[in-house]
C-alpha cells in the first residue's frame, strides 16, 4: 500500500515538475508538510470558547420547543350531514339576483 502511494506521488511530482518547474514542487511539498504536521499540533487557544470538559463552564440555557406543537388530531369522527357541511363552505348568496 505504501509502495503504491509512493509510486503515485512520484508520478504526480514528475508531471508537476514538467509543467511548473522544480520550484513549484518544493513550495507545494512544504505546504503539504505544514498542513499535515499542523494537524498533529495541540491547540493552544480553544477555538470554540469554553472547555466542554469543564463542569464549571458557563453555558447558554436550554429551551424547549415542541416539534409537533401545531398538530391537531384528524382522527375519524362520526358522520355529519353532507347538506350541513356543504352549506358551511358554500359562498353566500347575493341578494341582487
Amino acid at each position: 500500500m505504501l509502495a503504491q502511494l509512493g509510486a503515485i506521488l512520484t508520478a504526480v511530482r514528475s508531471v508537476v515538475e514538467r509543467i511548473f518547474g522544480n520550484r513549484f514542487c518544493t513550495l507545494a511539498g512544504m505546504a503539504v508538510t505544514v498542513f499535515v504536521l499542523g494537524g498533529c499540533m495541540p491547540t493552544a487557544v480553544p477555538l470554540a470558547g469554553a472547555d466542554p470538559a469543564d463542569p464549571g463552564a458557563k453555558v447558554a440555557g436550554v429551551g424547549y420547543r415542541s416539534t409537533i406543537a401545531p398538530y391537531t388530531s384528524l382522527r375519524p369522527t362520526a358522520p355529519r350531514s353532507w347538506r350541513d357541511l356543504n352549506e358551511g363552505v358554500a359562498p353566500t348568496p347575493k341578494s341582487d339576483h
